[in-house]
């Protein structure tokens, strides 16, 4: 499995040129407790108080539901996690220092909740460079075990291009080549090129606990990436106006970095 330390270090060139071969990373523990102790309240909030539910109709009929009444990045612990020191260390070594924030989605995944057929998250952008990067951080706050369930990737199909759902006919099923990701820490994250395939699938022997799943993606600068959703500079404005960058990352939250939003794909 593609690891990395989740010390002070820096990434090294092996680890860059297996994430640019295989598409994933992964990072044990990258989350410490008390990041992770804050987290869990807050996705319990965002599941049990509707406004997950109330993110979602606001993206799939914006015209009758407007914008949500709270953002996940106005979760204070949420907030903190988009820019969590090591993440940025790791995103930076990864695709360079400047990179910008695209959506931020969280998520308590109840126990029994069917898998999710194979697929990618990659959005175009409108830029003349194809090798331009879109990441996903797949932070799993309860970790992966037997009782939540697991995480399978197809390294290099990101070399690829096909359509999200170019692979979803075969559901959940184990592909020639695949990787199994089943056993993580509280507080792990892949990192994923977003154009990377990979499925969700259930506890093996049936419903165990819930997967406290949050998940946020970046993209790299020199083109501009579509949104998805339609509230999107709102949420870049917000993110701005509570300063989560904190002077550090000045291009995180630019908005310059996108272009129109046409619809929920």
């Amino acid at each position: 499995m593609t690891s990395f330390s989740t010390g002070r270090e820096a990434l090294d060139t092996e680890h860059r040129r297996q994430f640019l071969e295989s598409g994933y990373l992964v990072l044990p523990a990258l989350l410490p407790e008390a990041l992770r102790e804050r987290l869990v309240p807050e996705v319990d909030r965002w599941v049990d108080e509707g406004l997950r539910a109330r993110s979602i109709e606001a993206c799939t009929d914006p015209d009758r539901h407007g914008s949500p009444p709270l953002l996940e990045l106005e979760l204070p612990a949420h907030g903190r996690l988009l820019t969590h020191p090591p993440l940025m260390r790791a995103l930076t070594g990864l695709i360079g220092p400047s990179f910008v924030f695209h959506h931020l989605h969280s998520d308590r995944q109840a126990p029994g909740i069917p898998g999710k057929p194979w697929h990618h998250d990659c959005e175009p952008n409108d830029g003349p460079d194809p090798a331009l990067v879109m990441v996903h951080a797949l932070h799993y706050l309860g970790g992966l075990d037997e009782k939540v369930g697991s995480l399978a990737v197809l390294p290099g199909s990101h070399h690829s291009t096909a359509g999200k759902t170019a692979y979803a006919h075969h559901g959940t099923a184990e592909l020639p080549g695949e990787v199994v990701i089943d056993r993580l820490p509280p507080g792990s994250t892949v990192l994923l090129n977003s154009a990377l395939f990979h499925t969700r699938r259930p506890a093996p022997d049936g419903p165990g606990r819930p997967r406290y799943f949050i998940d946020a993606s970046y993209c790299q600068v020199g083109a501009r990436w579509r949104p998805v959703k339609p509230y999107w500079r709102q949420m870049l404005a917000r993110a701005r106006e509570l300063d989560l960058a904190d002077g550090q990352w000045p291009e995180l939250f630019g908005e310059h970095h996108f272009t129109e939003y046409t619809g929920t794909v």
